[in-house]
């Protein structure tokens, strides 16, 4: 377990719980989270025990509350088009092979709802709020919230959220597809490291396979799509995994994958 960063990580069963620590400032991403959290996440990528990855904020107040905006005040244009084409805290979780579950537990709100996007799966406490506010600063979506909000939720739905600056609830994101869960906030955590251990119990070459295959669905022309899913289909019938999971089925027991 690492502690006592703005970021910390540790290992639960076989998920890594990533926490964004900075609960007087709503957990609010600066240069020094977003360094940190890009560390936590290669860490948790190269860990073989670590089959899921589970992302929340510290505190009952806020996921991640946005951008700390005081880094935006004397920033030139060039200083800031360096930052958002470094490597960023959104590519690292839609590329990582594990999956990547959000744990929203309160503000989840510009550069906070744009990690969350680029995360596989949403589970919100009831206390969750949402929203792209940008347009309240005079800016827009600069996280990926223009691409992947509307590959989510729809056109008209992003569209809203973007233009208005308005903040949602958890019911209604779950209405609108936002998030796949809501739980009350005392069980978020257990319920999010749960489905965490579910799919860490798969097979981590299918998870993997699987993963690429579905976001490539978003970007892809289906004949395209449909060539990539052969291909990564022959790479997991070509694994151990395969062997194991079929050898369990037709032996009624419970497969024991070991990601080869």
């Amino acid at each position: 377990m690492t502690d006592g960063g703005v970021v910390t990580q540790e290992v639960r069963g076989r998920a890594a719980l990533i926490t964004i620590n900075r609960p007087e400032k709503r957990n609010a991403l600066d240069r020094q989270v977003r360094a940190a959290f890009l560390d936590a996440v290669a860490a948790a990528r190269e860990n073989d025990v670590v089959r899921a990855i589970v992302v929340t904020g510290a505190g009952d107040k806020a996921f991640i509350a946005g951008a700390d905006i005081g880094e935006f005040e004397g920033r030139t244009a060039v200083e800031q088009w360096r930052v958002m084409t470094s490597a960023t805290i959104f590519d690292a979780v839609e590329r990582c092979p594990k999956p990547v579950i959000a744990a929203v537990n309160g503000f989840c709100l510009g550069g906070g709802m744009e990690l969350a996007l680029a995360c596989d799966l949403r589970i919100a406490s009831l206390a969750a709020r949402f929203g792209q506010p940008e347009v309240n600063l005079g800016i827009i979506p600069g996280g990926g919230g223009t691409q992947r909000l509307p590959r989510i939720v729809g056109l008209g739905a992003a569209l809203k959220l973007i233009l208005t600056g308005d903040l949602i609830g958890a019911e209604e994101a779950l209405r609108l597809g936002l998030v796949e869960e809501v739980a009350e906030p005392a069980a978020l955590l257990d319920r999010a490291l749960a489905l965490a251990e579910t799919i860490a119990s798969k097979s981590p070459v299918a998870v993997a396979a699987a993963k690429e295959a579905t976001r490539a669905a978003l970007s892809l022309p289906l004949d395209d799509g449909l060539k990539l899913e052969t291909a990564l289909f022959q790479v997991c019938f070509a694994s151990d995994d395969r062997a194991e999971g079929v050898r369990a089925f037709l032996e009624k027991r419970a497969a024991q994958f070991t990601g080869k």
